[in-house]
């Protein structure tokens, strides 16, 4: 008979949780009739739901220095010290940006590390990923670091196929690589690879277990990080595993009880999910989701670090004391000083994210540039808002960039009838009946303001002294 007991974080009386054990199959189970490789995914219902569980807590940790590094040209020493400044600077000692991970191999990657602690910052917290080797400890050990990310794969295809062993020689593996790491006083975080091809119930959730029963040993936290490697996880109700993301957190804080603070969601871009995924952890019991600066990352790249700043503010209604304007001064580093270009429509960082063409949408930002953007992204992301001139702009696209350029208000504002604007608007048009297909600069529109408007140009030269 099934054990009933009174659950203190419902309130409700519940039937104690089956305790599953590894299934240590003969063949591997790759779930062909969902990802049948030679077609597109398929995304199975059962239509069963969990409860959305809320932590008490959430927090982003970073990725930057170790996935992130993976998809580009390597950083500089310097470069990842002025970089984990900004993350710093970006979190402000609110503890949202909580932790960020570093390779140790290398002589560069140890220097980085190195001068990174010397920081003296409590946020982020420096932590290690290595391989899942006993001997690699010890380089943790000797660099001081408190915690570190251990690769363990856990679908068949990595199991069978990558390691050539069977789900007993593989889980055998990992628990006495958990183990040295105990032993060594450092706290473990398990990176359980390609979790949404994994047979959640005959491998994850055994495997889960015998790592709580460690901690408990140990007296120590074990981690866990639920990898979506390939993008392949589905927040939508009802999805079956392995692909639902809210029934694999469940599932880990449920039946192996593993608590939200040890819980950690690092989600991948494949399918373009990866941040309303990383939001429904969250909201289904993960404490942590593990982003990358940009999103930068393989393939199509991790979680947007920025993305999840902003998806923060918007589920607990603050953004306690994150300093959110350097959201902006990271994506200019990224495109100046390391010569990466961003995207120009990328949300909060693309250099178009908040600009507007359409003749239509001109015209309510002319009323009130609430109408039209996002939020004040002069105040919080110190990026006001951008009009860009084209054939389609019309008066009142062009009134409103005269506006924005100048940084007029109030009763200076120029109304799109104004008879100067026509004007402008002529030899834009004039511009397009040549034949022009590109966007009109600020450099241009600023030499037409001269001739028609040279008043309103004097002043702005004298504001800007």
């Amino acid at each position: 008979m099934a054990r009933v007991e009174f659950n203190p974080k419902t309130n409700l009386i519940e039937q104690a949780a089956y305790k599953y054990t590894l299934q240590d199959v003969p063949e591997p189970n790759l779930y062909r009739e969902i990802f049948p490789y030679t077609e597109i995914p398929k995304i199975a219902f059962n239509h069963r739901h969990v409860p959305m569980f809320v932590p008490d807590e959430i927090w982003i940790t970073d990725t930057t220095f170790r996935d992130g590094q993976q998809a580009r040209s390597p950083y500089t020493v310097e470069q990842i010290v002025r970089l984990f400044d900004y993350l710093h600077e970006l979190d402000n000692n609110s503890g949202v940006i909580r932790q960020t991970e570093f390779f140790l191999y290398s002589k560069k990657d140890r220097e980085a590390v190195i001068k990174c602690m010397e920081r003296g910052y409590k946020y982020p917290e420096v932590t290690s990923w290595i391989r899942a080797r006993k001997e690699d400890f010890q380089l943790v050990k000797e660099m001081g670091i408190k915690e570190t990310g251990i690769l363990v794969s856990c679908s068949d295809y990595h199991i069978f196929k990558k390691l050539n062993m069977t789900r007993k020689q593989a889980m055998e593996m990992y628990l006495s690589i958990v183990e040295a790491a105990l032993e060594h006083g450092i706290i473990p975080r398990c990176h359980f690879e390609d979790i949404t091809r994994a047979d959640f119930y005959g491998f994850v959730v055994p495997f889960a277990n015998e790592l709580m029963k460690l901690a408990r040993q140990a007296n120590m936290p074990v981690k866990i990080r639920a990898c979506d490697t390939l993008g392949l996880g589905v927040s939508y109700p009802g999805v079956a595993l392995p692909r639902s993301v809210q029934g694999i957190i469940y599932g880990l804080r449920h039946y192996a009880e593993v608590p939200s603070e040890w819980l950690e969601w690092h989600g991948h871009n494949d399918f373009y999910k990866a941040v309303v995924n990383s939001g429904t952890a969250w909201l289904y019991g993960a404490s942590a989701v593990n982003c990358s600066l940009l999103g930068i990352g393989e393939r199509t790249g991790n979680t947007p670090l920025e993305a999840m700043v902003i998806e923060y503010a918007q589920l607990r209604g603050t953004t306690k004391n994150m300093r959110l304007e350097v959201i902006t001064e990271i994506a200019d580093y990224f495109e100046k000083e390391l010569d990466y270009e961003i995207p120009p429509r990328t949300p909060f960082v693309g250099r178009a994210f908040n600009a507007t063409r359409a003749g239509i949408h001109a015209d309510g930002i002319l009323k009130d540039e609430e109408i039209y953007n996002i939020f004040d992204t002069k105040k919080i992301l110190n990026r006001p808002i951008v009009i860009a001139v084209d054939a389609h702009s019309g008066l009142a696209g062009i009134a409103a960039w005269i506006n924005t350029y100048f940084r007029l208000e109030g009763d200076k504002k120029i109304d799109k009838r104004d008879p100067r604007v026509a004007k402008i608007k002529e030899w834009v048009d004039k511009e397009y009946e040549n034949g022009r297909t590109t966007v009109i600069g600020d450099d241009e529109l600023e030499m037409v303001v001269r001739e028609v408007m040279p008043e309103l140009f004097k002043m702005h030269e004298s504001r800007v002294k």
